[in-house]
């Protein structure tokens, strides 16, 4: 339907005008969502990287005698859950060559989807610790973590990390188009 709205003569035309000067704030904003905008195509690369540079820190310790925090206890969860079968220090060579091999995984994205199943299944063994070892992970009644109890539970954070890597990697990605 046509528009019953008709200009008169000398009635400016708002296409006319020059573009409104947007206000510093304006301007810090739309420089901000801009660079969300692009951060966000490599969000997931960048989150993978930070996790495999944390796993490969963490498993390249291990490696050394009483570097790792948490040797003492990844020794004492990895004898609960293979029954004794493992000696301890071939347990926490074993765990010291799993998470840096996730690491390099990680950070280089070189089967990267072995790696994940990796991952996850080694969180399963990690988190089961909570329940195979509780006097070493719960202080009284069970609600207040140790401080090896709190290093097993900051995980949750890495599961989260890796649910969104996995979920970027399982998406199919658009074919380009060659012109």
């Amino acid at each position: 339907m046509p528009s019953t709205f008709t200009r008169t003569a000398g009635t400016p035309n708002p296409a006319d005008r020059p573009p409104a000067r947007l206000s510093p704030r304006q301007t810090l904003r739309n420089r901000l969502t801009s660079a969300a905008h692009r951060y966000t195509r490599i969000s997931p690369t960048v989150l993978r990287i930070c996790v495999g540079l944390i796993f490969c820190w963490f498993g390249v310790l291990k490696f050394f005698p009483r570097a790792s925090a948490a040797e003492d206890f990844a020794v004492r969860a990895m004898t609960e859950l293979t029954l004794g079968l493992i000696p301890a220090q071939i347990s926490l060579c074993l765990l010291a060559v799993l998470e840096t091999t996730i690491g390099l995984a990680f950070i280089t994205g070189f089967l990267l989807r072995y790696a994940l199943t990796a991952f996850f299944l080694h969180m399963t063994g990690v988190f089961l610790s909570l329940l195979l070892l509780p006097d070493d992970t719960w202080n009284t009644y069970g609600a207040v973590p140790t401080l090896e109890g709190q290093y097993v539970i900051k995980n949750i954070v890495m599961v989260a990390a890796c649910l969104h890597i996995t979920a970027d990697e399982l998406t199919p990605r658009p074919a380009t188009s060659r012109t």
